[in-house]
């Protein structure tokens, strides 16, 4: 029967031996854990009643003695503070008389008998305290019935302490009852427990037995062709189920990867070499690149440039020709600013001449049809702004909004301050933009994508947001009305450390 019982086991799959296993050790934790909580509700129970007995009975002498100290103490001085303490002494004894227990199939005689006495007793009671609160103290029978009182609390208290002493009487009774079973009980819970664990032990054996020692022999010769080590036999389980199949299978892998590692030692010879290859290759292309960079240098020598243009001026100033020499010096100014200037950071001062240069040209250029305005409510030369952030800014809008529009426009610069920051606005009276258009351009900024938006733009959202700490640039426009750059640079947080 047992030879039968294990060829069964080794036959079934393995999702049914862990669901096997699984639901018997559900069961045997299902049963512990009623066992115990039997026990534990049957041992905190019988306690439970004892000490919620004792306790209510202790706490109504107590608040019936705080009663009596407050009667007293408002007796003698009738304030409206001793009247209010009077007031919460009576309230509490009368929640603690209400919540003693008064069951007779539960409390027995006597606690029933000391309990009504005490209902009764305080009855009475409230009712002639209350009638003396009302008498005046100077009338004749005020002292009188104030000692009657005091008997009748004094009663009281002696009723309270009996029914305390009858109370715990009948806990300790109770309890020696019970105390034989509270004994037994360690040992039923040992006795139990060490069934249930010798049940999982078993189950925990076939369970091993069926998954884990064929598991750890893969493990051993996985650990073997780790080492390039293929020696030794195939491996045999007496499983007829997945773990069977998987170890037909690790057997084939075994031989199969042999074979490969065996082709890999060729290949890997030979792309070694190939590598190496391409390493000089990337090299090659590097050097070109560096060459062709020095090349391009070459072309534009910018001291040639400003020493040419600055030729130019002079010659201009000789022939009297104002403008000529207003537009090559202008010209001087954007070419030195864009080949010299290296700092990141720039006042704003800067950034203002040259746009205002800028606008100059184009002003030359496009005569009346394009007007500028610039109205700054800060000190620019105390504001610092990325560099090359106001002329692209500038530029986009001639090109793209006031060159479209026969009659021109306008662009109105204005620059204000807002908490710890300062605004920019860039506004132009060109050909603007649909909504749709709009909401494309922002995005494709904030998705750092400057195809259709071009690099001027893109590049300063993303200065902007990578040097700044809520910094920001937004785009408003309207179609047949132009078009509003606002950009947010803040002053007094901190840069990212990669900017500084």
């Amino acid at each position: 029967m047992l030879e039968y019982v294990k060829n069964l086991w080794f036959t079934i799959s393995l999702k049914k031996k862990l669901g096997a296993f699984a639901a018997m050790v559900i069961l045997v934790m299902g049963l512990s854990v009623a066992f115990n909580l039997r026990i534990m509700n049957f041992s905190l129970d019988s306690f439970n009643v004892i000490l919620q007995d004792n306790s209510r009975c202790h706490d109504f002498q107590e608040a019936l003695e705080l009663e009596v100290s407050a009667f007293e103490s408002y007796v003698r001085s009738r304030t409206q503070e001793r009247r209010e303490e009077y007031v919460l002494a009576c309230v509490r004894t009368k929640r603690c008389l209400l919540s003693l227990p008064f069951s007779y199939s539960q409390i027995g005689q006597e606690r029933y008998a000391r309990t009504w006495n005490l209902r009764n007793g305080y009855e009475s009671y409230s009712a002639a305290r209350d009638l003396l609160l009302e008498m005046d103290p100077e009338e004749d029978g005020f002292v009188p019935e104030l000692y009657r009182i005091y008997a009748m609390q004094s009663y009281l208290q002696n009723y309270a302490r009996r029914l305390v002493q009858v109370t715990l009487k009948y806990g300790n009774a109770s309890y020696q009852e019970k105390v034989s079973v509270f004994y037994d009980m360690p040992y039923l819970i040992l006795i139990f427990s060490v069934v249930m664990m010798i049940i999982v032990m078993g189950l925990t054996r076939l369970l091993a037995a069926a998954l884990v020692s064929p598991m750890m022999k893969m493990a051993h010769n996985a650990r073997k062709i780790a080492r390039n080590d293929f020696s030794g036999q195939d491996l045999t389980v007496p499983n007829r189920d997945e773990m069977g199949e998987l170890v037909k299978a690790f057997n084939k892998m075994k031989h199969a990867t042999e074979g490969y590692i065996n082709t890999l030692k060729e290949n890997n010879e030979m792309a070694e070499l190939l590598h190496k290859e391409e390493l000089e290759k990337i090299e090659m292309e590097k050097r070109l690149d560096a060459a062709r960079l020095e090349l391009l240098k070459s072309q534009i020598n910018p001291h040639f440039l400003f020493n040419t243009l600055n030729m130019i001026a002079c010659m201009a100033k000789l022939e009297e020709a104002a403008t000529t020499e207003r537009m090559i010096a202008s010209m001087s100014n954007l070419f030195r600013y864009n080949l010299k200037t290296s700092e990141q950071i720039v006042p704003l001062e800067r950034e203002l001449k040259v746009v205002q240069d800028y606008m100059y040209l184009q002003q030359m250029r496009f005569g009346s049809r394009i007007g500028y305005e610039c109205k700054a409510e800060v000190d620019p030369n105390r504001v610092m702004v990325p560099a090359f952030t106001l002329q692209p800014v500038v530029e986009n809008a001639i090109i793209h909004g006031l060159s479209k529009k026969e009659q021109g426009g306008k662009i109105v610069i204005r620059i204000w301050r807002k908490g710890g920051s300062v605004i920019i606005s860039v506004a132009d009276t060109g050909v603007g933009m649909s909504q749709q258009r709009c909401r494309e351009l922002s995005e494709a900024m904030q998705g750092s994508r400057t195809s259709g938006i071009g690099i001027g733009l893109g590049n300063i959202y993303q200065r902007i947001n990578t040097m700044y700490k809520g910094g920001g640039l937004k785009l408003y426009s309207r179609e047949g009305s132009g078009t509003v750059v606002q950009m947010t640079i803040p002053q007094d947080a901190e840069m990212n450390p990669a900017q500084q």
